[in-house]
């Protein structure tokens, strides 16, 4: 069985350097090359065949999320895996819509990481346990002290209806819930974020992906 020919991208050499080392370290993989940047990744794969590309987000030049867009449109063949730290379900939304094929978390381990390029090699969809918890309905955040709260589904409804503008009483109405059952989502959605108005709550909505 022919070894799954990688390129690694992401602007920080270190983590190049250890991604590389962990994968040359297990059988199976062979990393072709690395990139510091979506364009420098765009030009590899002129020069090299390769079946996955391990691909960050922020990065300079060109970042990971136009580079997935344009590796899909003008390499459909080759897989791509977001490897970064941001769990937000509007970033993990956007990466899909991009064509990205696996979405997973910088503090993956050794053999999830091994397991997942596999998957994805062999045409699945991977997704570190925060993400699939995001994508199912429920959202892992910061609040504004940067402790990680869990959203609800109902919350993450409430949350796009109030930032496009909906009084309690018409989000209650499209929601078929009372206006006191709105308030107290909503409250409890303030209280977790730790955010005090409803202009936060809108500014967070729309930084986040949410509306």
């Amino acid at each position: 069985m022919k070894n799954i020919r990688l390129i690694l991208v992401d602007d920080h050499q270190i983590v190049l350097d250890g991604l590389k080392a962990l994968l040359d370290d297990l059988d199976g993989f062979d990393c072709v090359a690395t990139a510091e940047n979506g364009q420098k990744a765009l030009d590899l794969l002129q020069v090299f065949e390769v079946d996955v590309v391990l691909m960050d987000i922020d990065m300079p030049v060109m970042n990971g999320m136009e580079a997935t867009r344009r590796i899909k449109k003008h390499h459909p063949k080759v897989k791509v895996i977001s490897l970064t730290q941001h769990s937000e379900r509007g970033m993990v939304r956007q990466l899909l819509d991009c064509g990205s094929d696996g979405y997973l978390l910088k503090n993956i381990a050794q053999d999830e990481l091994a397991d997942a390029i596999r998957k994805v090699n062999n045409g699945e969809n991977v997704f570190s346990s925060e993400v699939a918890l995001s994508l199912a309905g429920k959202a892992i955040e910061k609040n504004s002290n940067g402790v990680e709260v869990e959203l609800t589904e109902r919350e993450l409804e409430i949350l796009a209806l109030i930032a496009e503008g909906l009084s309690s009483k018409q989000i209650g109405e499209k929601l078929f819930i009372s206006p006191r059952t709105v308030d107290t989502h909503r409250t409890n959605l303030m209280n977790k974020l730790e955010i005090h108005n409803i202009a936060g709550l809108i500014r967070f909505a729309f930084k986040n992906g949410y509306a």
